[in-house]
């Protein structure tokens, strides 16, 4: 039974005793990174007498600086000459500080100029691979250094706690373990490279929905083992700041949580760094800076004059603006952004960039079902391909918001696929789902007007008032392309696109928010009645003058889109189906299910052609009713600019799909650790708690016996593997675990073996079924076995006692499972773990 979820013991958190404070070590249960892998620009240790010339330095600085200026460095700006970033801190020119310049960056550098655009971070995740999490991060240090930035707003660690969250596939994992182990060596790898990595959100903003107002209730000893461990594991790397989190933590905004930001982050946990807020994150002066938050963004509504007014009124000691400023200036100096000669720019490496790209994307890519071969494409069956779906057109390359990344350029999988496929072979296209419209005909308007391509000079203002006449009730999905200002569109006198609010304006998904010829798109679906109807557009020049067109689908033309699919199906010996699900910033799913009619396209196609591939385009996991009339289901999550490339290199078998669940795919969405409980998803009244305690994901279906549709840690291979000669012994205060790996087929492969714990008898603590304790990602040729050595270190083997406020070790006799996922495991050990 999970712990009881009470305000007087989930506010005892953060009370935490000096062992609260040890460093989350990853051990040697993951790979490390490899030798030559770079020097960290900023050096692991300052030398000796550096840090106290450093902190004299600043102490001067501080003594000149007047309380304007000091309030100044404490909260964002315009920026005069801004590079299209995501705030900016005007530095003291008169005294050398240099502004600062922060980029959105979870899966790349987002400026106003194209960048590399990543995979998503959960398909790196996917990867089980730190090294790869650690070039990924150089990838983004790098370019954000060179793209004219000096901080990154990433990575992020919030866990995976529902399948509906908006930002899944910004994040890593549902497994606290795992999350911890890439944290740190992302952010090693983006400080690598000299810019500073903020973690985020902290903590427990699990979700989109209410982000900014939710109160999230969770108790001492599940904050500790779920959500804390990868913002621990992010302070152990040495990132430079921390962002604060929009929602509540029991009964406080986070941005004002003394418990969380000075009680744990900095005493126990020994931050030295500085923490911002979210964008508009912050609701008070007073509380706000007395709880340890040292930047206000991306404005100074709160830290700008009230902040002035609130030290010269009293409320509000210089000595914690003192403390505040200290904390931004000695960050910047460890970077070197304080020095007489700051290091100069690197250029941009965009081909170094793209390589890690398609690396990643291949190393991630998950293969969640392969039946009768349909894998890889070989002989007859790779020289006759039908490509069905919008994104095997029109390249996904990105999920919306913070995250989208524009590229120096993306090919479509279509492309890559013929490319691929070579000459003497017929790859044939249907798109399946129309995503951006058909053009109105011109007649059907009385009086006519073309719609398709107007163009509106700068200061005008067109209009044009219409009637058409439907025979028949349809459903119709209306959708306006525009390049300026947008058109306001009537349709029986109600407007269909309006304004929203916040950023539901501004993140319209990476895939539907915009055309392939980059116009802002926004569509509305109705069910339109037979008989006439009005129809009413405006649209205003503005400045630059614009172009915009208005676009439609019916019943019509989804009828011929599915019909043309099914026939092209049938015309090709095996058929590669991209699905897609556009998650963004700003809004969480409303269904696990594929959107629009793709279920309907995927019955059809698969009924056509039982050699379909499903090649999904999705931020997280998805319900898969069709799944049993498909050949191979292939799941690609966002896979940035090289993900044509990558895919077609998986399709044909030139690389070994090696990525595994990081999340739990469920059968039912009902059947979920949130599903059902309004209080844990998405909150009643306004609050949320977190009573599944420590059985986050993979432990929750454990815990519940619930048969998921794909386990955590589940992957498919193109070649076999064997699990043989399980020990396990302790060692060094922990546990030794020893096993062989086998590639028992006829491919080079890799494998992800994976190792879990079970509880402690003698812990009077909730505990999981089976926890994450250690991975390895292996590559094997035909035949070849490896002797695979993990030690599963002390933090592995404790549980946190809200009693103690510490970490107490689970003694005593331990099962150790291991195999290729947290569902199949063929060896079983026991070991006992002596108390110490």
């Amino acid at each position: 039974m999970s712990e009881a979820v009470s305000r007087r013991s989930a506010m005892r958190l953060l009370a935490a005793a000096g062992t609260a404070g040890t460093a989350l070590a990853a051990g040697a249960c993951a790979p490390g990174v490899p030798p030559g892998a770079g020097a960290p620009r900023t050096p692991p240790a300052a030398p000796a007498g550096a840090e106290a010339k450093g902190a004299a330095r600043i102490d001067a600085l501080l003594e000149r600086l007047t309380l304007d200026e000091k309030t100044a460095l404490l909260h964002g700006a315009p920026d005069p000459t801004s590079l299209g970033q995501a705030g900016y801190v005007p530095g003291v020119p008169r005294l050398g500080i240099p502004p600062l310049r922060l980029t959105d960056g979870p899966a790349g550098v987002r400026v106003a100029r194209p960048a590399t655009a990543l995979p998503a971070p959960v398909l790196l995740a996917s990867a089980f691979d730190p090294a790869l999490a650690r070039e990924y991060g150089r990838v983004i240090g790098r370019e954000g250094r060179a793209l004219g930035q000096d901080v990154v707003l990433s990575p992020m660690v919030n866990l995976i706690r529902t399948p509906y969250a908006g930002r899944n596939f910004e994040t890593f994992a549902e497994d606290p373990r795992l999350t911890a182990d890439l944290v740190g060596e992302m952010i090693r790898g983006i400080q690598d490279e000299g810019l500073i990595a903020t973690v985020k959100h902290f903590a427990l903003n699990n979700q989109e929905h209410g982000r900014d107002t939710v109160d999230v209730i969770a108790a001492e000893q599940t904050l500790h083992e779920t959500e804390l461990r990868g913002f621990e594991a992010a302070v152990a790397a040495g990132a430079g700041a921390v962002m604060g989190a929009y929602n509540k933590v029991n009964g406080v905004h986070a941005c004002e949580s003394k418990p969380l930001l000075d009680e744990l982050l900095r005493g126990s946990w020994g931050f030295d760094g500085w923490v911002m807020s979210d964008w508009d994150a912050t609701h008070s002066t007073v509380a706000a800076i007395g709880a340890g938050l040292d930047m206000e963004m991306p404005d100074g509504t709160h830290f700008g004059g009230p902040l002035r007014e609130a030290v010269r009124g009293g409320s509000v000691p210089e000595s914690a603006v003192d403390l505040a400023v200290h904390r931004i200036l000695a960050t910047m100096d460890r970077f070197g952004l304080l020095a007489e000669r700051p290091a100069a720019r690197p250029p941009r490496d965009s081909a170094a960039g793209a390589r890690t790209a398609r690396k990643v994307a291949t190393a991630g890519a998950v293969l969640l079902r392969n039946e009768h071969g349909t894998l890889p494409l070989t002989g007859a069956a790779a020289r006759s391909i039908a490509v069905i779906g919008p994104t095997g057109q029109v390249p996904f390359v990105g999920g919306g918001g913070s995250a989208h990344v524009t590229p120096d350029g993306a090919p479509a999988p279509l492309t890559a696929i013929r490319r691929r496929a070579g000459n003497g072979s017929t790859v044939r296209y249907a798109l399946g789902e129309d995503l951006y419209g058909r053009p109105l005909p011109a007649k059907l308007l009385t009086p006519a007007a073309d719609l398709d391509a107007r163009a509106v000079e700068p200061g005008r203002v067109w209009s044009h008032e219409a009637e058409f006449r439907l025979a028949d009730d349809d459903e119709w999905t209306l959708l306006v392309h525009y390049t300026g200002k947008r058109p306001v569109v009537r349709l029986d006198g109600e407007e269909l696109f309006p304004v929203r609010q916040g950023v539901a304006e501004y993140f319209a998904g990476g895939l539907l928010g915009s055309a392939p010829d980059g116009m802002s798109v926004r569509r509305t679906t109705l069910a339109l009645k037979a008989g006439t109807h009005r129809l009413a557009v405006t649209a205003e020049g503005g400045d630059k003058g614009q172009r915009f067109r208005l676009r439609h689908t019916t019943g019509a033309t989804r009828a011929a889109d599915l019909a043309e699919a099914v026939k092209t199906a049938k015309a090709a010996r095996s058929v590669v189906l991209f699905a897609y699900e556009d998650a963004t910033e700003g809004r969480d799913r409303t269904s696990l299910a594929l959107p629009g009619g793709q279920e309907r396209l995927i019955e059809a196609v698969a009924a056509a052609n039982p050699r379909t591939t499903v090649v999904l385009n999705t931020s997280s996991s998805t319900t898969m009713p069709w799944l049993s009339r498909t050949g191979a289901v292939l799941q690609m999550y966002y896979p940035g600019q090289e993900g044509a490339g990558a895919t077609a290199d998986l399709l044909f078998g030139d690389v070994d799909p090696g990525g595994r669940l990081t999340q739990t795919f469920p059968a039912d969405e009902r059947a979920t650790p949130v599903g059902g409980e309004p209080l844990r998803y998405p909150g009643v009244g306004g609050r949320q708690e977190y009573s599944e305690g420590i059985h986050v994901g993979h432990r929750w279906y454990d815990t519940q016996r619930v048969t998921p549709l794909f386990p955590f840690g589940h992957g498919l291979s193109y070649t076999t593997w064997q699990y043989e000669k399980l020990t396990v012994r302790p060692q060094r205060g922990g546990l030794r675990v020893e096993f062989t790996v086998r590639n028992t087929g006829r491919r080079k492969g890799t494998e992800v073996a994976q190792v879990y714990l079970g509880p402690s008898a003698e812990l009077e603590l909730d505990q999981p079924v089976r926890a994450l304790a250690g991975y390895r990602r292996l590559v094997l040729a035909p035949g070849q076995a490896e002797r695979v050595t993990l030690d599963i270190n002390a933090r592995a083997l404790s549980s946190w006692d809200p009693e103690q406020h510490a970490w107490v070790l689970g003694s005593g006799r331990r099962q150790v499972f291991v195999g290729r996922s947290s569902r199949e495991l063929p060896l079983r050990s026991k070991a006992v773990v002596a108390s110490r």
